[in-house]
């Protein structure tokens, strides 16, 4: 990798390292670098201790084969507190778009009509260095309202007038993710400090110029601690550029099993600053499998037929509902992640279940869901409509008929389906497919009519170790075996190289990283972490 930004060579300790991205100059300058440096030397250590602590806690409840809510914090969902009022421009939030920040995905979610847009450093997001400098440049261009996109092939794409703009909450990269291209005192930075520090250097003032507010997504914690971490930088982010606190305002994805067991501790550590909860519905069952992958007690079927009626699933979005309307906080539901076809019957059969799905979180209380293509948005609303009617929400609505427990939440085992050699086919095949949009630079994939990011191929990959390190039989009485899968992966690997209009550059490497994420003795913690490696 090359130096780049000439301005970092000003600020003592950072080098900046990789290609030149257009207009990169104006994101990465000295004052920007010093402030997210700040952020590295002051948190960097903390965000280090706290993965550390996440691996003695899964050995504990592995050794346990159980999660508890904790009884040191008990206080804290016994007490009387509440999280703050929600800012005016996001407390309607019953239709959200995600997507990463590409400059015409920025453009089309601000035109959605959706209320809000997910703006997608994360999941949705290859970290090319490209895409991380590109996608700030692209969220400063929508903050002023000045983004446009003229394409070779003569198209153009720019903001409508005729409608209200989607909110965006930018979502930056979890804790686990470093940033080699940008080293503090020769380490690399965090991502997530990254993301954050850079978009809330540029915008944080201008948005509350325009009545608006930086608010966020925050990803993949597994404890309160972890959402303690980031109110501190919020706290301190705000402080550094005299932005008034509780300014930012973020929503965290419970999608970590170990977080199901800490939601009101979370919403509480984060209650100046906070937006609510998103039920984070795909990493959710990455996480169940993972916590659990040595124990027989916790293998799920197939993954297409774990739905939202699972028992541990509609236990978790009953206790995600009812602990934030508690709390005064957002309840937000699940993507839905169909892409509309040109296929009649195929598109009727997607759009109902969609229906299905948004009438179900609408009845249960959520205050709003998310969609993945603005096709999808009408649905959405319709159904949400019906039950917020002008409302903006119903957070009024407590719930107080739900009461979850540890049990209910773990009872994975009453999971209907069946564990088929269909169901492992469809796991390589996804999973592969992922890889390849991935090192392509692609982090949102269109996948058999679906938007797919990286919580497929995570899915698909441990679903995958956890049935072959439990020596699971599947129903037509194949046992899994290394050897099975290994076979499963070379035939999915012929049938792509067959397919038309497959690319195929970066199909054998991803099909090596594959291979190694499911079969190796040691389970690796997220695939994107090795992935992130041969990438640059």
């Amino acid at each position: 990798m090359s130096e780049t930004a000439p301005d970092a060579a000003t600020v003592p300790g950072v080098r900046v390292l990789g290609g030149a991205v257009e207009r990169g100059d104006e994101i990465l300058t000295s004052a920007a670098l010093e402030f997210v440096a700040d952020l590295q030397r002051t948190f960097g250590a903390r965000r280090d201790d706290l993965l550390a602590r996440r691996g003695e806690r899964r050995a504990e409840a592995a050794a346990k084969g159980r999660l508890d809510f904790l009884p040191e914090t008990k206080h804290v969902r016994e007490g009387d507190w509440q999280v703050a009022e929600p800012p005016a421009d996001i407390a309607d939030r019953r239709v959200e778009i995600t997507g990463p920040t590409s400059r015409k995905m920025a453009i089309n979610a601000a035109n959605s009509g959706a209320r809000i847009w997910l703006a997608d450093l994360e999941d949705a997001n290859t970290p090319h260095w490209d895409n991380v400098v590109s996608g700030q440049v692209n969220l400063y261009d929508l903050v002023r309202k000045q983004i446009e996109l003229h394409t070779p092939e003569g198209k153009s794409y720019s903001l409508r007038d005729d409608i209200r703009h989607a909110v965006q909450l930018v979502r930056p990269r979890g804790w686990h993710l470093d940033e080699k291209h940008v080293l503090v005192d020769g380490k690399p930075m965090v991502g997530a400090l990254l993301d954050f520090g850079l978009y809330f250097f540029h915008n944080a003032a201008e948005l509350l110029q325009r009545g608006s507010g930086p608010y966020f997504y925050l990803p993949k914690m597994e404890s309160h601690l972890e959402a303690r971490l980031w109110n501190d930088v919020f706290t301190h982010a705000q402080q550094q550029l005299g932005i008034p606190h509780g300014t930012i305002r973020g929503t965290v994805l419970i999608e970590t099993y170990p977080a199901a067991f800490e939601m009101e501790e979370i919403l509480y550590e984060l209650r100046d600053h906070s937006a609510g909860l998103n039920a984070g519905r795909w990493d959710y069952l990455f996480s169940v499998i993972k916590t659990f992958r040595d124990s027989d007690r916790y293998i799920l079927p197939d993954r297409n037929s774990v739905g939202m009626t699972a028992p541990f699933m509609r236990a978790y979005t009953e206790l995600l509902v009812r602990t934030c309307h508690k709390r005064g906080a957002f309840a937000i539901g699940g993507m839905a992640a169909f892409i509309p076809t040109k296929d009649p019957e195929t598109n009727e059969k997607a759009m109902g279940k969609v229906h299905d799905d948004k009438s179900r979180e609408a009845g249960d209380g959520f205050d709003g869901s998310w969609v993945a293509h603005p096709g999808l948005v009408p649905i959405c609303f319709e159904e949400f409509d019906k039950v917020l009617g002008d409302k903006p929400n119903q957070i009024d609505r407590v719930r107080e008929d739900v009461a979850i427990t540890a049990d209910d939440l773990l009872n994975v085992a009453a999971t209907p389906g069946e564990k088929t050699i269909e169901g492992l086919r469809a796991a390589v095949d996804v999973g592969v497919r992922y890889i390849v949009s991935w090192l392509g630079g692609n982090g949102a994939a269109a996948i058999h009519n679906l938007m797919e990011d990286a919580a497929t191929a995570e899915i698909s990959r441990s679903q995958l170790w956890q049935w072959l390190h439990n020596d699971v039989v599947l129903a037509g009485g194949e046992q899994v075996t290394v050897e099975l899968v290994r076979e499963v992966i070379a035939d999915t690997e012929k049938a792509l190289r067959a397919e038309s209009g497959f690319p195929t550059d970066d199909l054998s490497r991803a099909v090596e990283l594959f291979e190694k994420v499911a079969v190796a003795d040691e389970f690796v913690d997220f695939l994107t972490l090795p992935a992130y490696e041969q990438i640059d």
